[in-house]
């Protein structure tokens, strides 16, 4: 049975931490479904360039392409700047672009098995806040959906949730830790909502100089490795004039 190849879309990033965790992420991706074939392709700063992929993907006579966008949230580049880099894609290239990662189920599971990692068990749900702390952006669906996963994630037992953001919104991760602590919560963690290192990961990580915990980035967890063949199979399934607007 034929299957397209898996294009993953990473951002990039001048910090090598970037780049590595992403390839990383995508080792385990091709261990879980040895069948299809993965590349990484980066939007800045690292290589190969998506461009450079699909060129190279079209002189080899591969047809069909799933492209899918190794972010967490439709916000700029997902609404823009991946279409964009796809329309100037060799013609013979059939593209179906995949949805972003979040929301899902799996990515609760990954924050919090870096809050596990960090050293905080079950047990301590009920007396522990968290600061789920992402990038941050100026698109107003992106700042609904970390709200709604900030929701989520409280629901799933722990005393208190917050969102952060270490760019273009409000509160940043240090005023949330603060807001925790004047509640009275007991023990205050960070979970960082990102999936590599990198400039605002680190910023992340100093905002929390007043928690007690400082998760670990999602990174390559297993979790997170199938929530991309996830996406994948479902752009595979979509009717082929539904790919196109995708």
């Amino acid at each position: 049975m034929h299957r397209p190849v898996l294009l993953v879309i990473a951002h990039g990033s001048r910090d090598p931490r970037h780049a590595a965790t992403v390839h990383a992420l995508v080792r385990r991706v091709r261990r879980l479904r040895a069948g299809v074939r993965v590349e990484t392709g980066f939007l800045d700063f690292n290589a190969p360039s998506v461009p450079q992929v699909l060129d190279r993907l079209a002189l080899e006579g591969v047809r069909d392409v799933v492209a899918l966008p190794l972010l967490l949230t439709r916000a700029f580049h997902a609404k823009a700047d991946i279409p964009a880099v796809l329309d100037r894609a060799p013609a013979r290239l059939n593209i179906t672009l995949a949805d972003v990662l979040g929301p899902s189920p799996l990515l609760l599971d990954t924050l919090e098995r870096r809050l596990y990692e960090a050293g905080l068990t079950p047990a301590d749900k009920r007396s522990t806040g968290v600061v789920l702390a992402s990038a941050g952006s100026t698109d107003p669906e992106a700042i609904a959906v970390i709200a709604e996963i900030a929701r989520e994630l409280r629901h799933t037992g722990w005393c208190a949730v917050r969102p952060a953001f270490a760019s273009a919104a409000l509160p940043r991760t240090k005023d949330a830790v603060r807001e925790l602590r004047a509640l009275g919560v007991r023990r205050v963690a960070v979970a960082p909502y990102v999936i590599a290192p990198g400039f605002l990961p680190d910023r992340i990580a100093r905002g929390a100089a007043e928690a007690d915990v400082l998760a670990g980035v999602l990174g390559p967890a297993p979790e997170l490795a199938r929530l991309l063949l996830t996406r994948y199979d479902e752009a595979k399934a979509r009717p082929r004039a539904a790919a196109l607007t995708a």
